[in-house]
């Protein structure tokens, strides 16, 4: 085993959510990533959707008792003293599949090592492991200060999972509230700000407005945001397509930084999106247009497992706007 040491910390992290162009849903998570030697793990595993066990969305209990099961104070959920590093973001079941890893004290240090994919009782290394993964051994004093603010804190991934839906096309507003339930996001539907109490204000993360929403209306709503301090992400909405506003509230809601998402990037220039990718991983591209008769149409153009760096596809003549979705990630563009 080296004797080299890893940074470790920690960083709130989302696997974003959707509707999809097969019409399924993606569920919206949050949760704390890990961070080793200053870049998230999971970009280290290829390309996988997965969510650490540390999600906002687990009752505090259970996130209590994964937070001390890292620090050694609880017993290994599974066999072999292996702990589930990350796991299934839609149902969190084992047989799903998920990272597990041995981490074991050394002389007051932690190491996490054997890394591999599991979808039993029992790992396979030589068949699952991740050959070249690890091991990492973590500085004891710096694992337990990180792990110990999570229980410190008193709501350690209270994020703010609203949207405030302001339009006049009731219908569509309704139809764009149920889809970010059925994700995981809280979304109300009103005409404007006016009397909203600034401490319900603060529960928001994303405002998004219907095209047809006067500029008094928008300007009074940002007032009013501004006045009771909140910094949220606002969203213009490109057409009256359920998946395409959602994909557009997913991407203004992940406000993380740059280096640590996996897709940074999408334009479309001369028929043509230009993705770029920070590490391996599954991008799909789907390009959204409303036909003559204004109904939404939806067509896969694109769905490979790029290398990092920048990448090129055509899009179909007719195509207005683009998404591109990864594992995490979601971007949005206009194609014409």
């Amino acid at each position: 085993m080296s004797a080299e040491y890893a940074t470790f910390g920690l960083a709130p992290a989302t696997r974003t959510g959707g509707v999809l162009a097969s019409g399924d849903y993606q569920a919206h998570r949050e949760y704390v990533d890990f961070i080793v030697d200053g870049r998230p793990l999971l970009f280290q595993l290829a390309d996988l959707d997965a969510v650490s066990p540390l999600a906002a969305d687990v009752p505090p209990a259970i996130f209590t008792a994964h937070v001390r099961r890292l620090l050694l104070e609880a017993e290994a959920p599974l066999l072999d003293g292996r702990y589930v590093i990350y796991g299934c973001p839609e149902c969190e079941g084992l047989e799903c599949g998920a990272v597990t890893a041995v981490i074991e004290d050394a002389d007051g240090d932690y190491v996490w090592r054997d890394f591999a994919w599991q979808t039993s009782d029992r790992a396979d290394l030589e068949l699952n492991g991740y050959h070249g993964i690890g091991p990492f051994r973590f500085h004891g004093a710096e694992y337990r200060e990180q792990l110990g603010r999570l229980l410190a804190a008193d709501e350690p991934l209270a994020g703010r999972r609203r949207v405030l839906l302001i339009g006049a096309r009731v219908a569509l507003l309704a139809r764009l509230a149920a889809a970010l339930r059925q994700i995981g996001i809280g979304a109300e539907i009103a005409a404007d700000a006016a009397g909203v109490p600034p401490e319900e204000l603060r529960t928001y993360g994303a405002v998004a407005f219907g095209r047809a929403v006067p500029a008094a209306v928008r300007g009074s709503v940002r007032e009013a945001f501004a006045r009771a301090r909140v910094d949220v992400a606002y969203v213009d909405g490109l057409a009256p397509i359920v998946p395409l506003l959602v994909a557009q509230i997913e991407d203004a809601l992940d406000r993380g930084p740059v280096e640590r998402r996996r897709l940074v990037r999408l334009t479309v220039c001369d028929g043509t999106a230009v993705t770029e990718v920070t590490s391996p991983c599954r991008v799909r591209l789907t390009a959204y247009r409303l036909d003559r008769l204004r109904r939404a149409r939806a067509q896969e153009v694109f769905d490979e497992v790029l290398e990092a760096g920048v990448h090129r596809a055509p899009l179909p003549g007719r195509a207005r706007f683009v998404v591109a979705r990864s594992a995490g990630g979601v971007r949005v563009a206009a194609a014409g």
